[in-house]
């Protein structure tokens, strides 16, 4: 049977197209689409259990898998299988899962899968751009309980234009990149890094990209239509006792509030607000915990949820007691671990974060092998958040999507920072010793004064903020350097990196409708203000990087040498770059420049005579002597019919200064003129047109003697010479 297929197309405007398809592929899911953009092809699909899982949250899993075959590839390594996702995977799965998860009901507990593959690959095509497009059309096509569509698109602005999705090679001449989530009428999510843009420019991508997000919504919409809207499933929803939740708000407000208000640490808060819920929790008798004990715990939350946010919008007090653009407390150290090759501590309230910072060669480097893109990274970040931050014991399972996105989140705060010409590959790792409230950009403080102290020569110091906002109506509060209870119970959550010039990276994750953008750049200018606060405390700790990398740390020399002398600095099987490395401690990588063909040597080593031993090699291998120039040598080797000097300007470069070079006597023993070690001056006459090799000549720099007569020049072409000594001529 041929199947149906119902097809809607999107006009990006700038003759690209992106197309929605159904009716062809995996028609048991619950919803399934083709999105096509170019050659680029993603399938989607979309299960939703019927029966609710025994759990109060929704279990909901993104899953986003790149196919090697998509671009013509094999996986690489031993098993020639797709295994574990790779870093930029999950942080796809991230960004469609944050749009996704508040779409869902709160009572809705089904477990539910949306699976996004890569399917075709196109190379000026970036799949993860289509994923949340293709995640909400398959969802669309289903009877799950989903509040509204929603797309997602990657913006740049290239040459003072923005772009929507644009491709890899747009997105490197671009100063700022973002991807947006969105549904028809509100904002709900936002990531990207930019090079120091303004609050205002900001905004400008957003509205721009919400734009051809509205587009894509409608597209869904016909789509939906012509297949044949199924209408929503039911589903079991969450009991309601209004007269239950008004006895317990009645209970617990008033005492959550004045808790609240006391401006206390997060242990005590949560010490005070736990034993208001089991006072609450005793004031039931046996036979009503039985009977709706269940819901105690779900309107308790609620009504120090409320308690809290209305403490904050009516005195603009919070529950540390500051005031809403107020910030924590802040100490910082560097060098704080002698053995690093930088370091530093960040402290901010309750959060701290601990940076290394290791300086390595381009083999260090980052490699990235996806079939959508391949290439290394020089400056990665690494984010680390074990359970004793947050005092509490729980498993190690590897890890996290969470470690990763925060990771990436500080990295790309940090990366436009590093100047081009930086030697080395640097690699910062944060470990997160406290956490309340925004580790991330403890970690982006924290990595730039590891930087700055381990010699780094970044652009500018990089100090982050994390945001909150709390809205009722006409009423909202901003507010700086949010606390992890504050993230929870917020409306907005967004994280802000920059320098003293503009903004570098941000995320936010919106979660109230018809955000206005007016609300939104008040917020960023606030976070401005927070940001700059936050920087003026890391440069009074460490005002500028380090003169030098530390002792103990390698130094970097880089060296270009001509395509024909990479053959000899490797010499036979490795054998004299092996040589070279053990016998001066250091490491030698040789690259290739693609452009120019010309070798790219780095030279990593701690001790300063090591290099110079191997820069002195590597000069000695390209020495080349120009006719008629005079140069030192040393003799080495005595021969019978010369002597073997080297040159002193470079060691290792031999050549034979030949018995009748030796003086304008004629010389019977070469010990008679010179003897080992003896170091004179020699005249380079280039390649002898005879014997075909190198000559020098010692005799040619001295005075002739008085009534010295040259002899003859020997006639080769005489009857009987060696030419003629054939057996024809025997007699």
């Amino acid at each position: 049977m041929i199947p149906k297929v119902f097809k809607e197309v999107i006009d990006l405007g700038d003759g690209r197209e992106i197309s929605i398809e159904t009716g062809k592929l995996a028609k048991q899911a619950h919803g399934s689409v083709v999105v096509q953009m170019g050659k680029a092809m993603l399938l989607c699909t979309v299960v939703s259990n019927y029966k609710a899982s025994d759990v109060n949250f929704l279990p909901l899993t993104v899953d986003y898998r790149e196919k090697f075959a998509a671009a013509g590839r094999y996986p690489g390594g031993f098993f020639k299988r797709e295994a574990r996702p790779s870093d930029g995977e999950v942080l796809t799965m991230r960004l469609v899962d944050r749009v996704l998860r508040p779409l869902f009901p709160k009572d809705y507990h089904a477990e539910t899968q949306v699976m996004i593959q890569l399917m075709s690959h196109d190379e000026d095509v970036m799949p993860d751009a289509l994923a949340g497009l293709a995640a909400s059309a398959a969802i669309q096509l289903s009877d799950f309980p989903f509040e509204c569509p929603i797309s997602e698109v990657r913006v740049a602005r290239v040459n003072g234009e923005f772009v929507i999705n644009p491709s890899r090679a747009q997105l490197a001449d671009s100063d700022l990149e973002m991807m947006i989530g969105a549904s028809a009428d509100s904002v709900m999510m936002v990531e990207g890094e930019m090079d120091e843009v303004s609050e205002e420019e900001m905004a400008d991508a957003i509205k721009f990209a919400h734009e051809a997000i509205k587009i894509q919504v409608d597209a869904q919409i016909r789509l939906a239509e012509a297949f044949g809207k199924k209408a929503v499933r039911e589903y079991e929803t969450a009991e309601v006792n209004e007269e239950l939740e008004k006895r317990i708000h009645d209970m617990a407000y008033d005492k959550c509030y004045a808790i609240a208000k006391k401006g206390t640490s997060k242990a005590e808060r949560g010490a005070a607000f736990a034993e208001v819920k089991e006072e609450v929790i005793a004031s039931f008798t046996e036979e009503e915990n039985e009977e709706f004990g269940h819901l105690v715990s779900g309107y308790y939350s609620k009504a120090e949820k409320e308690a809290v946010r209305e403490l904050t919008l009516s005195e603009g007090v919070r529950l540390d007691g500051r005031q809403t653009d107020e910030i924590r407390p802040i100490w910082c150290e560097v060098d704080y671990l002698p053995s690093t090759h930088g370091s530093s501590i960040f402290s901010r309230g309750e959060t701290q974060a601990l940076a290394t910072v290791t300086l390595g060669t381009s083999r260090d480097s980052n490699k990235i092998d996806m079939p959508s893109y391949e290439g290394e990274e020089n400056f990665y970040l690494h984010y680390n958040f074990p359970p004793f931050c947050t005092g509490e014991a729980r498993p190690l399972r590897g890890t996290s999507r969470r470690e990763v996105g925060h990771g990436n989140l500080a990295q790309r705060g940090l990366k436009g920072m590093i100047p081009a010409d930086c030697p080395y590959t640097v690699r910062v790792v944060s470990e997160v010793l406290e956490s309340n409230g925004s580790s991330s950009m403890a970690t982006v403080c924290a990595g730039t004064m590891a930087l700055m102290d381990a010699g780094v020569k970044i652009e500018r110091p990089v100090s982050g903020i994390a945001m909150g906002l709390i809205s009722d109506g006409d009423r909202y509060a901003v507010l700086s350097d949010i606390l992890g209870d504050e993230d929870h119970l917020g409306d907005m959550d967004f994280k802000v990196t920059g320098t003293s010039k503009g903004i570098t990276a941000c995320q936010m994750d919106i979660k109230i409708k018809g955000l206005s953008y007016e609300i939104l750049v008040n917020a960023l200018k606030q976070a401005r203000a927070g940001r700059l606060h936050i920087l003026d405390k890391l440069t009074e700790t460490i005002a500028a990087p380090a003169a030098e990398v530390k002792s103990h740390a390698p130094k970097m020399v880089t060296r270009v040498i001509p395509n024909e002398f990479i053959g000899a600095l490797i010499g036979p099987g490795g054998k004299v770059i092996q040589e070279l490395q053990k016998a001066t401690g250091t490491t030698i990588v040789i690259n290739e420049d693609p452009v120019t063909e010309e070798g790219i040597v780095e030279i990593l080593g701690t001790d300063q005579d090591g290099i110079d031993a191997v820069i002195a090699k590597i000069d000695s291998i390209m020495f080349k002597p120009s006719l008629g120039n005079t140069y030192q040598v040393k003799v080495i080797k005595m021969l019978d019919f010369g002597a073997v000097v080297e040159y002193m300007d470079a060691p290792g470069n031999e050549v034979l200064l030949h018995v009748s070079e030796l003086a304008w006597e004629r010389t019977e023993n070469v010990s008679d003129v010179v003897n080992m070690g003896d170091v004179f001056d020699v005249k380079y006459f280039g390649q002898d047109p005879r014997t075909r090799k190198e000559k020098v000549s010692r005799k040619a720099l001295l005075e002739k003697p008085e009534g010295y007569v040259a002899r003859p020049p020997r006639d080769d072409k005489r009857s009987g010479g060696r030419d003629n000594r054939k057996r024809d001529n025997r007699r």
